[in-house]
């Protein structure tokens, strides 16, 4: 089997040959842009990871991997639109450097081209890919919007946030797995039982991501530290946090969620101090730990030897161990 740094450089070989067209250049060369940003091109690693685990040939499987990363790619175009973001990994977005309706019209042109790449792969197996990847999209799609719908909601649940962390961060994972185990030739169950590890391993590190956005090291991390609670971002911690205090805590929680002029310095403190009191990071890890327990449990499974799983086991692990 290959290994993940491996399969990481055929990821970046393939990506460094890819074109996506010449003309009208202000159609094109936002995608060129957006595609070279970097990234950790985690899940198209993954799809390749899941080809290798049954025995196919990774090389069938480099241009279906690419659509995953262009279609993730897409969904960050279209999502920076919605927030308005000045900056996606540490470069201006691209309708700052062009505009809106561009970024609108090239994101639409990145879901035709992953479409394209997507569709790559032998006759026999096209049906199910497509059907998958389809349903990944939809997913991902209903995600974003859930998430828009949480921000002049009033009250969330935790099992809301989890369908829909599940479907804007997860499914993804769990689709690209499933692809790559259909392409690799893996029987109907297992693949169902990758995408579920997928899945389950998504909402853990989504929450893992909650928890280091307030708890993090700015340095390790590669955010800003607090960003979460400065947008008043229903995540886990938040909402569990509204969910438990009382009294003067429960004041003290919405002063600041209502505050219009503060310091965020000390927004940040105050509500992480409430955080601390009631104990909502230890609640977080345990949901994290909960999930990844799932996905491990899935991988278990699955029929193959524990020496082809140890690899994909060793990707969990690593996912889930980042530096605070």
């Amino acid at each position: 089997m290959h290994t993940i740094p491996q399969l990481q450089q055929l990821i970046t070989d393939a990506l460094a040959k890819k074109t996506y067209g010449d003309h009208p250049v202000e159609l094109y060369e936002p995608i060129s842009y957006i595609m070279s940003l970097g990234g950790k091109r985690l899940r198209p690693c993954l799809l390749l990871m899941a080809c290798d685990l049954f025995g196919g040939d990774v090389e069938q499987a480099i241009q279906p991997a690419l659509a995953i990363e262009v279609f993730h790619n897409f969904t960050l175009m279209h999502d920076d639109i919605m927030d308005k973001a000045p900056l996606r990994r540490g470069k201006q977005t691209v309708h700052e450097k062009w505009n809106p309706n561009i970024a609108i019209l090239a994101g639409d042109v990145m879901m035709v081209e992953a479409n394209k790449l997507m569709m790559q792969v032998a006759d026999h197996i096209l049906r199910p890919v497509l059907d998958t990847f389809n349903e990944t999209a939809v997913g991902v799609c209903e995600g974003q919007q859930i998430d828009m719908n949480f921000e002049v909601l009033d009250n969330v649940t935790i099992a809301e946030y989890i369908n829909m962390i599940r479907l804007k961060t997860a499914v993804l994972l769990g689709g690209a797995l499933k692809i790559g185990a259909i392409i690799g030739g893996a029987k109907p169950a297992d693949a169902s039982l990758l995408y579920d590890f997928g899945v389950q391993l998504g909402i853990a590190f989504q929450l893992q991501d909650d928890i280091l956005d307030v708890y993090g090291d700015p340095e390790k991390f590669g955010k800003q530290v607090g960003g979460d609670i400065l947008s008043n971002k229903k995540t886990y911690l938040l909402i569990k946090a509204i969910e438990l205090a009382q009294g003067d805590t429960l004041k003290e929680l919405n002063r600041w969620l209502n505050a219009t002029g503060y310091n965020p310095a000390e927004k940040v403190a105050a509500i992480k101090a409430i955080y601390n009191q009631l104990s909502v990071k230890e609640q977080a890890e345990a949901e994290m730990n909960q999930y990844a327990r799932m996905a491990i449990s899935n991988l278990r499974w699955i029929k193959l030897g524990e020496d082809r799983k140890s690899i994909i086991a060793q990707f969990a692990d690593d996912l889930l161990v980042r530096e605070n």
